[in-house]
């Protein structure tokens, strides 16, 4: 029997890189998409690739998925927790809205997609728990509160997680991506921002200007995908797989450095 992996969040970037390379190497897939996945030609013309619509902030549409994903391939071996995005900008601009749903989506919504799916793994005595953070669940950008604060909870959650799952023969890993190929500072963000707090203009202008040229050391979602193989296949215990060659740089610097001298050269490097 083929091994099975499901996927959220596989609308576009990694997620879809992932779904696809899984089945190209032979995997069953449950993709799972928050909106309209009927319309997903690409897809759902894709051999032993399950599409399913999944909400992780809507338990029910987490219960459906799991359910008919494990009525469809029999065994659920892997699940990657990709769903997710980054709230950036100004804590003071950002609405309790806004603030509630990017620790949701973030933090709320995979631990809720996994505790679906621990009595499967429980009964099957194994199972690979993969939670995608990011090298911002280690490191920090200015105006990155929220999208930092949700990432460095994936980091400790999942390390928590790790000790109780050994008990039961499930391991837990971490995806740690850089920058990928999109638009850093305007399409991979929701942006906080209010004209009128004059006091932060400078600031957040010289921000979002950096932001601009961080895509020229991006990392294709491709290479993500690879490593989300890799990581998968890996029998070691190895918890952390970091991606890209901005990731590797600046979270190796960050060990070497104490708060006062990262925070230092983090200014230094968008002239604050």
């Amino acid at each position: 029997m083929n091994k099975a992996i499901l996927i959220t969040g596989c609308s576009s970037g990694i997620g879809r890189a992932t779904a696809k390379y899984f089945q190209e190497k032979g995997w069953n897939v449950i993709a799972t998409i928050r909106t309209n996945p009927e319309e997903d030609v690409e897809l759902n013309s894709l051999e032993n690739v399950f599409v399913s619509k999944m909400d992780v902030t809507k338990l029910e549409t987490i219960e459906k998925t799991v359910k008919d994903g494990i009525d469809k391939f029999g065994k659920i071996d892997v699940l990657l927790n990709n769903a997710g995005y980054g709230s950036y900008g100004l804590l003071e601009a950002s609405s309790e809205e806004k603030i509630r749903r990017q620790m949701e989506v973030n933090i709320i919504g995979p631990l809720m997609v996994i505790k679906e799916l621990l009595p499967h793994f429980r009964q099957n005595k194994s199972g690979i728990i993969m939670n995608v953070s990011s090298m911002g669940g280690k490191i920090t950008f200015p105006l990155g509160t929220l999208y930092h604060g949700s990432k460095f909870a994936v980091e400790g959650m999942s390390e928590a997680l790790s000790y109780e799952l050994d008990a039961i023969g499930v391991k837990v890993k971490l995806i740690e991506p850089g920058v990928i190929n999109t638009n850093f500072a305007t399409t991979s963000f929701d942006l906080n921002l209010d004209e009128s707090l004059e006091e932060y203009q400078e600031f957040t202008t010289k921000i979002l200007t950096a932001f601009g040229g961080l895509g020229s050391s991006s990392s294709e979602a491709e290479l993500v995908a690879e490593t989300i193989f890799k990581a998968a296949m890996d029998e070691s215990d190895q918890m952390r797989y970091v991606v890209g060659n901005d990731a590797e740089q600046l979270i190796d610097a960050r060990k070497k450095m104490d708060d006062s001298t990262y925070m230092n050269m983090m200014k230094s490097q968008f002239d604050l």
